[in-house]
């Protein structure tokens, strides 16, 4: 099993360390110097911590703490949109592949962690899912060519892109209000290290709400993959360490239903990747 690192709040502070059976061990208390993960990637110290874990007991047990996103700080977080076939033709507007990604930003205080609850707002209940595989950058670039892609990920993660549906139609060229309600996705539980080309290429992920999958799809078939969309984002912006790439969700979300089938209070969301693990995250109203 590859090493899963996290952070958590526990006892009114936030701490990083290593998922382990049982629970977590808390490491951060060890590496004053690196006061989150995000410093640990940045120092390329995700080694040092899995040697520190090794044989360590743990110090929090499961239901003592919850999750916050792994990498709570980061610079940015990148989105792409409408990458997977069946999703571009969910649009039913006769495009073929477009030429270019279609690219929004979300802040971190849109996501919570795993166990939490996403936010339904009073102002629209239009809450949808979107099941993801999220990339967290280790090494920084600009100008990444995609066959040296993966060699700039430290981890892998999931996301829950919560979105409130009404609000993408606000604007005619943008979605950014209805993708960044307080609360509205998830990111988690924890990020796995990068090691291998496998653990993208050979992904499937698979999003089930209360027990049913809505959305079930492999990454090898997005119309972008995933060095060419951090090859594309590093042409204009330089990527560091943290930075977040929430890498396109497929076909099967609560809009594209007729009638829509939107997430309300008491619902569970499962988004699940094998090798990474499983994201869950109940649905509660503000």
């Amino acid at each position: 099993m590859k090493t899963r690192f996290a952070t958590i709040e526990a006892g009114g502070r936030q701490v990083y360390g290593v998922v382990v059976e049982g629970g977590l061990i808390v490491l951060s208390d060890d590496f004053p110097h690196w006061p989150t993960l995000r410093a640990v990637i940045a120092a390329d110290g995700l080694d040092d911590l899995a040697r520190a874990a090794a044989g360590r007991a743990v110090t929090h047990p499961d239901g003592s703490f919850t999750f916050s996103i792994p990498v709570p700080d980061p610079e940015k977080i990148l989105c792409v949109g409408v990458n997977f076939p069946d999703r571009n033709a969910e649009y039913k507007d006769g495009t073929a592949q477009p030429r270019f990604m279609s690219l929004f930003p979300r802040f971190a205080r849109s996501f919570t962690g795993h166990g939490q609850p996403l936010i339904r707002p009073p102002e629209n209940q239009t809450l949808d899912y979107e099941g993801e595989v999220a990339v967290v950058i280790g090494k920084p670039g600009r100008r990444i060519r995609a066959e040296d892609a993966y060699d700039h990920i430290a981890g892998l993660t999931l996301c829950n892109e919560g979105t409130i549906r009404d609000w993408v139609r606000h604007a005619k060229f943008n979605v950014t209000q209805g993708k960044n309600w307080d609360r509205s996705g998830a990111i988690g539980p924890w990020m796995v290290a990068f090691e291998d080309p496998a653990q993208l290429d050979q992904a499937r992920i698979v999003t089930r709400v209360n027990g049913e999958v809505r959305q079930d799809d492999v990454l090898s078939r997005m119309m972008f993959p995933i060095r060419e969309e951090i090859a594309y984002i590093s042409t204009f912006t330089t990527l560091v360490p943290g930075d977040i790439i929430v890498t396109g969700t497929p076909t099967g979300a609560g809009a594209r239903f007729d009638p829509p089938r939107y997430l309300v209070p008491g619902d569970v969301v499962e988004v699940e990747v094998e090798g990474i693990g499983i994201l869950r995250n109940g649905v509660a109203d503000e």
